[in-house]
Order: C-alpha cells, then sequence, then structure tokens
C-alpha cells in the first residue's frame, strides 16, 4: 500500500514539476521539452533528492511509463508523415543516416585510442556516439508545428534508418565485448528489420485502405482512437521482438495511419493522451542524469573534446547527406540529428555492464549525452523559427500587389 501511494506521490510530482518548468521555458520562447528535461534533473538524486532511480520497484514503474510516452510521442509524429512523402526523401534520408553513423563513429574510436585506451572501449564510444534520439528532434518539431515540413521528413526519416544501423553496430560490438561475434545474428537482425521496415512502406500502405472501413464498423466509443492505439502498440511490440527499438514500431504504425488521419482525426484524439503521457519520457531522462559528472574535474577535458566530435560528427556526416537540399536545410538536419539522449546512455551503460568500458569513460559518454540532448532543443528551434519566418515574410511580399 505504502508503494502505491508513493507511485501516486511521485507521478504527480513529476507532472506539476514538467508542466511547471515547460511553462517557464515556454514563456522565455525556448522548448519545453528542455523545461521537462530539467523538471527530471532538480527532481533527481543530485538536487532535492525526491526520486531515486536506485530505488529499482517504484522507479521501474516510472520507466514504463516514459517508454509508453515516447511510444505515443513517436507514433503521433508518424501520424504527420505519409508514406509517399517518406519515399519522396527516402534517397536523402538513407545518405543522411549512414554519413551520420560513420563520422560519429570513427571521431569517437580514434578519439579513444589516442587517449590510450584498447580497441573494444574505442568500439563502444564509437557506438555511443552513433544513433540519435529522435525523441527530442521530433518533440522540437512538434512543438513548433512544422512536423509536415521536408526537413522534419528528412531528419525522421533518417532516424528510423539510424536506428536500425545503430542496432547493428551494437551487436557487432557487443560481440566484440564478448569475445565473438555472431555473424548469423546479425545477418538475422538485418533482414528482420529491412523486412519489417519494407512490408510497412510498401505493402502497409495498400492495405490500410482496405483496413478503414473497419473503422466506422467499429462501435465501441471513440472506436478509431481504440483501434490506433491497439496498432500501435502491435506494431511497437513486433519491433522490440525483432530486437527494432520499440519507438520504430510505434514510428512506423503512424506513418501508416498518416493516410487515415485527416478522415478519422486522429492528431486530435491523440493529443490529450500526448500532453499527459510524453512529458514522463523527458522527466525520466533528467532523473537518469548523472550530474556528478560535471565535478570531475579531471574528466572534464576529455569529456568536452568528445562532445565536441559528437556534435561535429553529425554536423558534418548528416549535413553532408543533406546538402542537396541547400546548406540552410543542411546545417538544420545536421543540427536535428545531434541528441543522443537515452540511447547514447544504453550503449554506455551496456559497455560498463559488461566490463567492456571503464566508469570514467562511461560518464565521459554520459556528459556528451547531457549536452547534446540539453544543447540541440535551443539552438534548432532558434535555427527553425528563423527560417520559417523569413519564408512566412517573403510570402507576404510577394501577395502586395504591385501599382502599375
Amino acid at each position: 500500500m505504502e508503494d502505491i501511494t508513493k507511485i501516486f506521490f511521485d507521478l504527480l510530482m513529476m507532472f506539476a514539476a514538467a508542466k511547471i518548468m515547460g511553462e517557464i521555458f515556454e514563456r522565455i520562447k525556448q522548448p519545453s521539452v528542455i523545461g521537462e528535461i530539467l523538471a527530471g534533473m532538480l527532481l533527481g538524486p543530485y538536487i532535492f533528492g525526491l526520486i531515486h532511480p536506485s530505488q529499482a520497484e517504484t522507479f521501474h514503474v516510472y520507466k514504463v511509463l516514459a517508454e509508453i510516452g515516447v511510444i505515443i510521442l513517436l507514433f503521433t509524429t508518424g501520424l504527420h508523415i505519409r508514406v509517399d512523402d517518406l519515399l519522396r526523401v527516402g534517397r536523402t534520408s538513407f545518405m543522411v543516416a549512414v554519413l551520420g553513423v560513420i563520422f560519429p563513429f570513427f571521431f569517437g574510436y580514434l578519439f579513444t585510442l589516442t587517449a590510450e585506451h584498447n580497441t573494444i572501449e574505442a568500439m563502444f564510444i564509437g557506438a555511443a556516439m552513433v544513433a540519435t534520439s529522435v525523441g527530442i528532434t521530433a518533440r522540437v518539431f512538434a512543438d513548433l508545428g512544422i512536423l509536415d515540413s521536408q526537413v522534419a521528413k528528412v531528419i525522421l526519416g533518417a532516424a528510423v534508418i539510424d536506428d536500425i544501423l545503430g542496432l547493428l553496430v551494437l551487436a557487432v560490438v557487443t560481440g566484440l565485448g564478448k569475445g565473438n561475434i555472431s555473424y548469423v545474428k546479425i545477418t538475422l537482425v538485418t533482414l528482420e528489420a529491412a523486412g519489417f521496415i519494407f512490408f510497412l512502406i510498401i505493402i502497409g500502405k495498400r492495405l490500410i485502405y482496405k483496413v478503414a472501413p473497419t473503422f466506422n464498423f467499429v462501435k465501441t466509443r471513440n472506436g478509431p482512437f481504440v483501434l490506433a492505439v491497439l496498432f500501435c502498440l502491435g506494431l511497437s511490440a513486433v519491433a522490440s521482438y525483432i530486437d527494432l527499438a520499440a519507438i520504430v514500431g510505434a514510428f512506423m504504425a503512424g506513418m501508416v495511419l498518416a493516410e487515415l488521419n485527416i478522415e478519422f482525426k486522429l492528431s486530435s484524439r491523440f493529443e490529450s493522451l500526448y500532453d499527459f503521457l510524453v512529458p514522463f519520457f523527458f522527466v525520466v531522462m533528467g532523473i537518469q542524469v548523472d550530474l556528478s559528472v560535471f565535478i570531475k574535474f579531471n574528466l572534464l577535458g576529455a569529456a568536452l573534446i568528445l562532445t565536441l566530435f559528437a556534435i561535429l560528427g553529425k554536423l558534418l556526416g548528416c549535413g553532408l547527406g543533406a546538402f542537396g537540399l541547400g546548406w540552410k536545410e543542411a546545417s538544420v538536419v545536421g543540427v536535428g540529428m545531434v541528441p543522443r539522449g537515452e540511447v547514447g546512455m544504453i550503449v554506455a551503460s551496456i559497455g560498463l555492464g559488461m566490463g567492456a568500458i571503464s566508469s570514467n569513460l562511461y560518464s565521459i559518454v554520459i556528459f556528451m549525452v547531457i549536452v547534446t540532448t540539453l544543447l540541440t532543443p535551443p539552438i534548432l528551434a532558434k535555427m527553425i523559427a528563423k527560417k520559417f519566418v523569413r519564408k512566412k515574410q517573403k510570402e507576404k511580399q510577394e501577395e502586395i500587389p504591385v501599382d502599375l
């Protein structure tokens, strides 16, 4: 009974802190997602100490709620991107993803080797720098209302491919850390991931129109919402089962249902669920931030250099991949792919748990994750706002009649 009471009280604090901090940051014209992450840091063990990740039983509940939150975030993001839209930017997204994996990996790998660490440690650090936390960037685009822009579609498409490539890199590095690589497993993961995405993109679009009448047939209250939730959770479970991130399945589910979004008003039906659940993901991320990294002065130099390489790796790699869009759009894509978020933390924790990397290297990775996660939203929001404000001003000027 005491655990239930504590869980409800903690959820109250987390939700209230997220909304208060989000409101503050909205008022100073910054993305509310930063306020939500900082709310978690304030509640966490290093400032007010109100919620501790070490309390495994209760904190596991919050992590599950956070996972559901990010699934809803990526699902609603997918609802704004139709399959045809993604295919139009498919080639660009692929180049962004591939170069956005190669550059950061080798930057992290070479930096760690030059710091006199072994090859396994270097590969784990490289792997931690590879994957992008799409949840951060997706939230910024959602807050600015430009999920239907070409840049957003390129980044979100690249993030899906990025996750798959990051999974393969992690599989190889983990195999090396254990002293063996299962090429069969790597091949199976690749085929499963490719088959899953290919089926949904090519076949899913055709099937969804045949399934559409079911949305009107169901007599359950708010039937379209119920069916959409079932589809979202189902594909999230399938993605997790084949060793892809659940958020990839959620995103793909949203993208397939985007064909029916306007007809059944799916986005508006999910608004309340989004506003309730999504903040928990960012608060939990903030709670897990190890602030003790910032006071280990002997590691600060190495942490700053690695962070610089992490930023440059995505800016250069992803920017080059998107250069065909123009340098301004390419720079937005590069910045949008910078945040590592929970993905980098997961890779680092796997390496630490296996004994493949030292606690010092783990702290350096956490520092890099914190900085890239917190820096990206305000910079990205400012770049996008400036770009779209100028675009609107230009459109207004073109509408002004010229007296002859």
